[in-house]
């Protein structure tokens, strides 16, 4: 018997029970799936960030925790947790993710929200490029930068993608390091940011880059608050220099009715929509990588702990 202990809070039980159960008979698998279980006794750890569960130091058998989450920020640092730590790369969240940039995308590059801000009666013709004539810029080539990168290059987009690392990806300018991010921005017509939540990238877009973009640009931020630097977003919108921000999450959630962004005539505001986990694919992840910790084989997702993601 497999005893796996669900950390995600109650408010995910009722979602996650059932096809987890299923997902664990699929693949063959003996467990005691429990909102409590001892912790000399506890195999994994399936968690979220909401979780009261935050010392992990008794849980000393326990050979992984799996996240329910891509984004590990909330817990990579916790030093009690000394076990491997795997985050979710759940491909509902990818199927969402791309469906909804893919749609942000065509929203911006067949500008239609002039056609929906067009009084009645006025007859103005215009009309948009091609795709293949629109440059699209992806900061960050992790599984969703990848996913994005590669639908909207098949709709023919010019996608160049940016990374810390080298990347290489059919049909997608690849670009990395600093000399590559500026090479990225300055043909960005539209910029969307999927990087992770670390140090290194907090305020990825600031003065200096907002600068680096062309005039007019267009963002869509679905990855991370903190990519963004607020106020300066908020100077290049008031003069001009970019035109529009999509934004689908923000540095405080929910994001004060006081904030500016609510009002402001050149953003669009989301409630972090873009993607979420879906419960029936992600318990698949879960149970491939128990079934893979029993075989002793490579646990899928294993998160670095020095670079943070």
């Amino acid at each position: 018997m497999i005893n796996v202990l669900f950390a995600a809070g109650t408010e995910n039980w009722t979602d996650y029970q059932s096809p987890l159960i299923q997902a664990f008979q699929a693949a063959d698998l003996d467990v005691d799936l429990s909102l409590s279980h001892a912790p000399q006794q506890t195999d994994y750890i399936i968690y979220a960030p909401s979780s009261d569960l935050q010392d992990f130091a008794p849980y000393q058998n326990c050979k992984a925790v799996l996240s329910l989450w891509a984004g590990v920020e909330k817990i990579v640092s916790n030093q009690s947790l000394t076990m491997p730590l795997c985050r979710m790369v759940d491909p509902g969240l990818t199927q969402g993710m791309v469906e909804w940039v893919t749609g942000h995308c065509l929203r911006y590059h067949l500008n239609i929200d002039a056609s929906l801000a067009t009084p009645n009666g006025i007859w103005q013709p215009k009309v948009p490029p091609l795709a293949q004539e629109r440059h699209i810029t992806i900061l960050g080539l992790g599984q969703l930068g990848q996913a994005c990168a590669i639908a909207l290059s098949q709709l023919g987009f010019q996608v160049t993608g940016w990374s810390r690392s080298p990347k290489t990806l059919a049909n997608v300018t690849c670009t990395h390091g600093q000399d590559g991010l500026q090479q990225a921005l300055s043909t960005a017509e539209i910029l969307i940011l999927l990087l992770p939540n670390t140090p290194a990238t907090d305020n990825t877009l600031n003065a200096k880059t907002l600068a680096q973009l062309p005039q007019s640009a267009r963002i869509i931020n679905p990855g991370r608050g903190s990519l963004i630097e607020d106020a300066a977003l908020l100077d290049a919108l008031n003069s001009d220099h970019i035109a529009h921000a999509t934004l689908d999450v923000f540095r405080q959630e929910p994001l004060p009715a006081t904030d500016p962004y609510w009002a402001h005539p050149k953003v669009t505001v989301t409630p972090h929509i873009a993607a979420d986990t879906r419960a029936s694919t992600a318990s698949q992840v879960i149970a491939e990588n128990i079934r893979r910790g029993q075989a002793q084989q490579p646990l899928l997702h294993l998160v670095d702990r020095s670079s943070g993601y």
